[in-house]
């Protein structure tokens, strides 16, 4: 039975657990569980799995299948991933199970098993909800938790710095990171098995290998796994090799005797290369990542091993549900389905900000040979899928490798092209040396979109872009671009391809609730230079992004208690438009609104343009008090975008109470008053 508490539209686990369609139980001396018994309600800890029999660990599989897709169904999350990994992390805990022992997840898409394991069972049905778990792990969750994770390619990093820490304190607690066949081709991941090799430290790696990212795995690293995938027959024709040696009198014992030289022949061989072992790690498989005797052999293999080892284990994103199977992609991340159809639920993407990018795209490449898009694992979700399919040749999907998608870029920059590098607002965070360095320090005409710029919801701190306003407009020869809407957005893009010299970057959410066709036709905006919404005298509201309808609405409840403002649309965080600024001196007080940190973002160039006093009537006035209204010095968790705006008094009816009591302040006080 599951508490009442549970409530997923009718969805029973229980009930639900009939329908899937799984393998049946392997052939095992064994006696079956029993039916009524719902093991997963029963392990408060990974501890309770050492005592389960082989087919009561595959029921239990099922179960905690059951659970994730139930419940992702309501709350929406990494559904695919977290299937796929099940028996991965069952075999795991039962290896690794003293109180010291730790396991590292990478970007955390597969770790929803590992959730149910540790004590989260009765509050999983609050996964990714307002104030519930969250859809990552978090250190402050849970002590199983090693590290916040949410990015990609960090785990091995993370992991063979907590095992030097463990060995430097005399802990002798084994250390394993997981993770997949598209986070191991990123360049971090690539610097830490250089470090792993030369240190020759025991730390366990388990390869997930599903052959699918976000988006399909693209590069060589993905065609070098693809061919070990193919070499399932390797350990046996080894261990024939090394029989066969042994019948061969002398001739066969010096042959044995040259071990590593038989192993990697054979490798070669079989594989074509040994690319892992040439870097002092060692490698066992590829084993079967859905049979749990398997991978805790496996694991058993590796604890006893002297040095670091990898264990490829090949896996079926979406495992036991047959549409996450059928389109792993689709079912990466959901914002929620309907278990008996697999059909998604609908929301805003339709009239998105990201549709329209992708339209523009589309037609600017039918218009310009030159014009050349990039992506990182992200073709999907950045829109620019069409544009690949119509120019594949000017379309290049570089992997997890921001850094080098913004390098590489620069290139064809200098060599007299227009590259476009879309990628999410907190994943460019990785690249932020490139862009200094590589595009700006050059004043190349690179141009940025930051797709999922602000706060983006359920995913939570690892995954809102709140700080690209700030990054960017730090840097000399940038320029930031913030379209309030989708059909500003038309313009916003035309605008950073043909209307501004050096690099330029363009942030915005990823829906909207205005639809709009883009035609392609929309006019460039003029460089630097705001748009007014509305009038007003009282206060001066200075806006972007999607903040300017939400600043719209709070005028207009301040209109009714008889306070005019004047709303701008300000498009530009870098360069802001002076005049737009230096004019709101009139004003009784002047409010910046914004959907990112206010530390270093838009309010505070509000702030450093009032403090130039560059215009010589003004500069003698002061100004009147500057109230910023945006997200504070803190990492904002996950919810709605409704409810984090909330938590932080970003909604109109609040903003319009905020800007009445300031203004009463700043009416009483009769004078300049202080900045805030």
């Amino acid at each position: 039975s599951l508490p009442s508490r549970w409530k997923l539209a009718g969805s029973h686990v229980g009930t639900y657990l009939k329908d899937l369609d799984l393998d049946d139980f392997e052939e095992m001396d064994e006696p079956d569980p029993d039916p009524n018994r719902f093991i997963l309600s029963e392990i408060k800890s990974p501890k309770d799995l050492t005592g389960l029999s082989y087919k009561e660990l595959k029921q239990l599989a099922r179960e905690i299948r059951a659970m994730i897709i139930a419940t992702v169904s309501q709350n929406g999350g990494h559904l695919a991933s977290s299937l796929g990994a099940v028996e991965i992390i069952l075999a795991l805990y039962r290896e690794l199970c003293n109180d010291n022992d730790r396991i590292v997840f990478d970007v955390g898409h597969q770790a929803l098993a590992h959730k149910l394991l540790t004590g989260r069972f009765d509050e999983f049905y609050t996964l990714r909800q307002h104030d519930g778990i969250a859809g990552f792990p978090r250190r402050e969750e849970s002590p199983y938790d090693v590290h916040d994770s949410g990015h990609a390619s960090d785990s091995l990093s993370t992991a063979i710095g907590l095992l030097m820490a463990k060995e430097m304190s005399g802990d002798n607690g084994k250390v394993a990171a997981v993770i997949g066949d598209a986070s191991i081709s990123g360049g971090m991941s690539f610097e830490a098995l250089n470090h792993i090799g030369q240190l020759g430290k025991n730390l366990i790696i388990v390869l997930n290998d599903n052959e699918m990212s976000i988006s399909r795995n693209v590069g060589a690293i993905s065609l070098y796994l693809g061919k070990i995938r193919l070499s399932r027959g390797y350990m046996k024709a080894k261990e024939r090799l090394k029989h066969n040696a042994t019948t061969l009198g002398d001739l066969g014992r010096e042959t044995l005797a040259m071990g590593v030289v038989v192993k990697d022949s054979i490798k070669k061989l079989l594989i074509g290369g040994t690319l892992f072992e040439d870097m002092g790690i060692t490698y066992i498989g590829p084993i079967n990542g859905h049979d749990i005797r398997e991978i805790e052999e496996a694991i058993d293999a590796a604890k006893r091993h002297d040095g670091p080892v990898l264990i490829h284990a090949v896996t079926i994103k979406g495992k036991g549900y047959k549409p996450a199977e059928k389109d792993p992609s689709k079912f990466h991340g959901v914002s929620g389905f309907d278990i008996a159809t697999g059909e998604l639920k609908k929301g805003r993407e339709s009239s998105g900000f990201t549709n329209v990018f992708s339209k523009i795209m589309t037609v600017e490449g039918q218009r310009d040979d030159n014009l050349i898009a990039i992506t990182a694992a992200m073709a999907d979700g950045t829109g620019l899928y069409e544009f690949s399919q119509m120019f594949p040749d000017r379309f290049f999907d570089v992997g997890i490798a921001e850094e080098h998608a913004v390098t590489f870029a620069s290139g064809l920059a200098i060599g007299g092209k227009l590259p476009v590098v879309a990628v999410y607002s907190t994943f460019m965070q990785r690249a932020f040396d490139q862009i200094v360095t590589n595009v700006a320090l050059q004043n190349l005409h690179v141009v940025f979109c930051l797709d999922r710029a602000g706060i983006v919801g359920k995913d939570g701190s690892t995954h809102h872009g709140l700080f690209d306003i700030a990054y960017m407009r730090m840097i000399p020869n940038m320029n930031v671009l913030v379209p309030s809407s989708t059909e500003e957005m038309a313009g916003a893009v035309r605008t950073a391809l043909y209307a501004v010299d050096g690099p330029v970057a363009v942030r915005y959410p990823r829906s909207s609730k205005t639809p709009y066709e883009a035609t392609g036709n929309e006019p460039v905006w003029e460089y630097g230079k705001a748009v007014n919404r509305r009038s007003g005298s009282d206060v001066a509201i200075l806006a972007v992004g999607r903040m300017v309808w939400k600043a719209m609405e709070a005028a207009q409840i301040l209109s009714e208690q008889g306070i005019e403002c004047a709303v701008w649309d300000m498009r530009w965080a870098k360069p802001i438009d002076s005049e737009v600024v230096q004019s709101s001196r009139t004003c009784k007080i002047i409010v910046t609104i914004e959907d990112g940190t206010i530390e270093g973002g838009f309010g505070a160039a509000v702030l450093e343009e009032l403090g130039r006093h560059d215009v010589p009537e003004t500069a003698n006035l002061g100004h009147p008090p500057v109230f910023r209204m945006g997200f504070p010095d803190v990492f904002v968790q996950h919810g709605t975008e409704d409810e984090l705006f909330s938590d932080f008094g970003l909604m109109p009816e609040q903003i319009a109470n905020t800007i009445s009591e300031n203004l009463e302040i700043a009416e009483s006080a009769g004078s300049e008053g202080s900045n805030q």
